[in-house]
């Protein structure tokens, strides 16, 4: 795999770094959550952090506001990141250099499905349910299963990332210098125009419509 310096866009960076380190949060203080109401698993000599739901809600709530933009930004700038259409022929190619760049997008688009759901069994989940020992509950359990994946998932992004592009690759996220067609400034007036009626409505056929039956661009 290629070992020159890759160049990552600035307001890729930027929601990548947001979203991950949000996603971080969320883990540890549902860890220490789950220490401290369930442990059917396993319980972890750790201390106690007082309040601890509500700052788990407080990153969450955070995360729900900035997981559209992200995914928006995913969706469209980003989609070469993700499943192509040519995917499913791509996977054939077993121990090629485009098997493994498939692999990371089909593991990017899967961590960006598990994050959604993350979010939507959370919403769905009351906090009682926690207190009072409800621990049977659709919703928890299906909110305990999308952060297994979601743990599963960055651990194959970490691979993946690596195997395709090195270290190189994985520093390339952390640089805090910019090129002068790369402004953050493009990236508000991208999300102003994903926000357009006419960009969403262009969306939908191009990603959304039934044609060809494909469903994966």
């Amino acid at each position: 795999m290629s070992q020159t310096k890759p160049y990552q866009p600035l307001a890729f960076r930027l929601l990548h770094g947001m979203i991950g380190v949000l996603i971080l949060i969320a883990i540890a203080t549902g860890v220490l959550i789950y220490n401290v109401y369930d442990g059917r698993i396993g319980h972890l000599p750790i201390p106690t952090v007082p309040k601890i739901m509500g700052i788990h809600k407080l990153f969450g709530r955070i995360f729900l506001l900035g997981m559209p933009i992200f995914a928006l930004y995913s969706f469209h700038e980003g989609r070469r990141r993700l499943l192509q259409s040519d995917s499913i022929q791509q996977m054939s190619k077993v121990g090629n250099p485009i098997w493994w760049y498939t692999l990371h997008r089909a593991v990017n688009t899967f961590l960006l499905v598990g994050a959604t759901f993350a979010l939507v069994s959370g919403r769905e989940m009351n906090e009682g349910w926690m207190s009072r020992g409800e621990l049977t509950e659709l919703w928890y359990s299906l909110h305990l299963a999308s952060w297994a994946i979601m743990v599963v998932c960055i651990m194959a992004h970490l691979l993946m990332s690596i195997r395709v592009g090195g270290v190189p690759l994985l520093l390339s996220i952390l640089h805090l210098r910019y090129r002068s067609y790369d402004r953050f400034s493009l990236l508000i007036q991208s999300i102003r125009s994903w926000l357009s009626p006419k960009w969403i409505m262009t969306f939908l056929k191009a990603h959304l419509s039934l044609h060809r039956h494909n469903f994966i661009y």
